[in-house]
């Protein structure tokens, strides 16, 4: 018999991370829910803008990462660019404001706001750096 005939197949665990201590535990031991993010945007559903799905080994943690997502400011403009972001990096290339409004749903006064806001952490961030 060949070697590859008595090697049975075995089937893949499927792992998830901790999104607090980084631990590893098999999918259905997840813990899962949505908080509030103003810096997420879906790349498949923009029901889910501003919402983030965090994942923990248990409800002890999950509890501790969503006491920490409920302290950080929910901001439109920070929304607003992400999701000029997602339709600037997903999908064929924006043509206009106009159509960047159409993929977005954004108003021109939100996509000014929302660039303005991305300028302005955009250079704080900028002069962090070394």
């Amino acid at each position: 018999m060949a070697w590859w005939k008595k090697h049975k197949k075995t089937a893949q665990v499927r792992l998830d991370l901790c999104d607090l201590c980084a631990a590893t535990f098999t999918e259905g031991e997840a813990v899962r829910g949505y908080v509030p993010d103003s810096s997420s945007a879906s790349p498949d559903n923009d029901w889910f803008d501003g919402l983030r799905l965090i994942t923990a080994c248990g409800e002890a943690h999950f509890a501790i990462v969503r006491e920490i997502y409920g302290h950080r400011p929910f901001t439109y403009e920070e929304l607003w660019a992400a999701k000029i972001t997602r339709a600037l990096t997903c999908g064929p290339p924006v043509l206009g404001l106009e159509e960047l409004g159409c993929r977005t749903g954004l108003q021109p006064e939100e996509i000014g706001r929302a660039i303005a806001w991305h300028n302005e952490h955009l250079g704080s961030r900028e002069r962090r750096e070394p």
